[in-house]
């Protein structure tokens, strides 16, 4: 799996699992352990998620040495302050069964992100996480956690997908030094991505998938993706994306089709705000 190196000086796969919404403990374990058959060595999981124990559980059993495995956790909005991202932290750790976590995030823009970001620069400096980063973050929002806090965001987690390409916050971070990394990169389906005609013709040229193509054109960007499925195939099909290479033409004509709107709901979206900072989830 290819790799590509963070601003703290360690490697990130450029192609990862994601298991949000696997709420059933037998199938999500079973995805983790397939996915890292596949070749998967990125695995993605939140406190929110509700599923670290099942993730930890399959990363137990699929044999594959500790140091080989990147693992993204993150925190989940109500701790989002100095103590409460330690005590969140403690309890994520605990459900993995892990001594460490590669990646930690700020879930979501909200709440005492600066104590918060405190916390996690203390969890960087212990050994306790070997990056941390956030989510969901306007280039705003970063600039701001930068300017009052001594070690940057080394990712951003946000959505990323051929309506929603983020054309100016990608160049912004990789400016920075931020990492971007794609959450939903096939807009679970919506505006019907599966069948869009510009990317299956690209697909049919090369024998590949429209997901394949997607995943590909993010890579080609420079971008970590987050592929989900719980189908083994797919799984195995979403993780060989290195042996074609779209053209300058193929990326510009994937460009053409950015809305600049998210396939799902604005983080700037007041009630949004509102719904998310009442979301009392058990973590």
């Amino acid at each position: 799996m290819n790799t590509v190196t963070l601003n703290h000086g360690i490697q990130m796969p450029l192609l990862g699992f994601g298991v949000f919404q696997m709420t059933d403990p037998t199938e999500c374990e079973s995805a983790v352990i397939n996915a890292i058959e596949a070749g998967y060595r990125l695995i993605d999981t939140a406190a929110s998620y509700q599923n670290e124990t099942q993730v930890g559980n399959a990363l137990k059993q699929s044999g594959i040495a500790r140091r080989e495995l990147f693992v993204t956790t993150k925190l989940w909005l109500q701790d989002t302050s100095y103590e409460g991202a330690k005590a969140q932290f403690e309890r994520s750790l605990n459900r993995l069964q892990l001594d460490y976590v590669d990646l930690y995030l700020i879930h979501q823009p909200y709440g005492d992100v600066h104590g918060a970001w405190r916390a996690m620069e203390e969890l960087l400096l212990a050994n306790k996480v070997r990056a941390i980063g956030v989510s969901n973050f306007h280039p705003d929002r970063l600039a701001d956690l930068m300017a009052f806090n001594k070690i940057p965001p080394a990712v951003n987690q946000i959505e990323v997908n051929p309506f929603n390409q983020q054309l100016h916050a990608v160049p912004w971070m990789k400016s920075r030094a931020i990492q971007p990394e794609a959450w939903a990169p096939f807009a679970e389906g919506r505006n019907g991505l599966f069948q869009n005609p510009l990317l299956a013709k690209i697909g049919n040229k090369y024998g590949k998938s429209v997901g394949q193509v997607v995943l590909r054109w993010l890579y080609q960007r420079g971008i970590v993706s987050l592929a989900k499925s719980v189908r083994k195939e797919r799984m195995t099909e979403n993780v060989n994306v290195l042996d074609f290479e779209l053209s300058t033409m193929e990326m510009t004509q994937i460009a053409a089709m950015d809305t600049a709107t998210s396939a799902f709901f604005s983080h700037r979206d007041p009630a949004m705000v509102e719904w998310l900072a009442n979301r009392k989830i058990d973590v």
